[in-house]
């Protein structure tokens, strides 16, 4: 005995719209995700900067959004030449590995298993460079260049951060 054809036809298209790939709801298709504005990316920037500057440091500052592109790059106007490119680079960094870059010189040197990161095109492994989060979501990063060493530079890139952590919150 055969079912009724209303359930065979209902048990056809529930195959069949299972196997299709744009079956799903049109929010299991689409990314949604948060993402510093230019302004705050700015506000972010002018933050280290001024911390930087404070210190008695002259140097250059660049934020990028999640995807690594760079939204702001401030440089001082004393900054060496290497600085916006190294700024960005880390910045850059950061947000690739999602990891803040004093993290990353930490697990890849000389003899260790992650060594080999510091080879990879365009990565900048030194102190400076430090991820922006919001709610737990990755929404950029910062990177600051031209301090006496790395340590100092991610003391200013933490100083911006700080600076705008009440904004995160959007």
């Amino acid at each position: 005995m055969q079912p009724p054809r209303l359930f065979r036809t209902l048990l056809a298209a529930l195959a069949v719209s299972s196997l299709s790939p744009g079956s799903g709801h049109a929010q299991d298709s689409l990314v949604t995700y948060k993402s510093l504005s230019p302004e705050l990316a700015l506000d972010l920037a002018r933050a280290s900067l001024t911390e930087c500057r404070k210190r008695g440091y002259q140097v250059a500052v660049a934020v990028v959004d999640r995807m690594g592109v760079t939204q702001v790059v401030l440089r001082d106007r004393f900054a060496g030449a290497h600085t916006v490119a190294t700024a960005s680079g880390k910045a850059w960094t950061a947000v690739s590995f999602r990891t803040n870059t004093t993290d990353l010189m930490a697990i890849s040197q000389p003899g260790m298993m992650q060594a080999g990161l510091r080879n990879l095109p365009g990565a900048v492994i030194i102190g400076g460079g430090n991820i922006v989060e919001a709610g737990g979501s990755l929404v950029g990063a910062v990177g600051v260049s031209g301090a006496p060493g790395g340590d100092a530079d991610e003391t200013c890139a933490k100083a911006g951060i700080a600076a705008i952590v009440d904004k995160l919150d959007f």
